[in-house]
């Protein structure tokens, strides 16, 4: 029997695509089977029941293939159980102020909000100096930026328990 939820990712260097395979292993350990694949892997949303959809952050924004999924896919998203999730912030911080208050794309906040997620998530993120590109290496430089893995897992845990508790009280993984 196919998966009913699928979590998937948008990333650039990797850091949120583990953050989903960390998000799947949680949900696996809860009786719950899920999909992790890529954005660029998916062909169709139709059968999942529940989407788990996290995208990398760069300056204050989803990567661009990460807002096109979510702009294209407005009306299935809309009729599905849905998580979103960003990973981004970096520093030794909280994540509120390492992100200086930044939650989620203002720009993307409206489609959100018809989508009507059950939980907008905000993780921090890992910046592996050795694999950005030349642009990169000079803006976070430029920018004083922290490099480090600064990623939280006991918080990623944590939020993909409580999306097995959930889905568990829903119904999934009792069949």
């Amino acid at each position: 029997m196919a998966n009913e939820i699928i979590i998937t990712y948008e990333t650039r260097y990797n850091a949120t695509r583990e953050i989903a395979e960390k998000i799947g292993e949680v949900l696996a350990e809860s009786g719950l089977g899920a999909d992790v694949l890529s954005i660029d892997q998916i062909s169709a949303l139709g059968h999942y029941k529940v989407i788990i959809l996290g995208s990398a952050v760069f300056t204050g924004n989803w990567s661009e293939k990460a807002a096109k999924f979510l702009e294209t896919n407005e009306k299935v998203l809309s009729e599905k159980m849905v998580w979103l999730f960003s990973s981004g912030p970096l520093g030794e911080g909280s994540v509120e102020e390492d992100s200086k208050g930044w939650r989620f794309p203002e720009k993307l906040q409206p489609i959100a909000d018809r989508i009507a997620p059950r939980d907008i998530a905000l993780f921090h993120g890992k910046i592996d100096k050795d694999k950005l590109s030349l642009m990169h290496k000079f803006m976070i430089k430029v920018a004083k930026v922290p490099v480090g893995d600064f990623r939280r897992w006991e918080e990623i845990n944590a939020w993909a328990k409580d999306i097995a508790e959930t889905l568990k009280k829903e119904g999934f993984g009792q069949g």
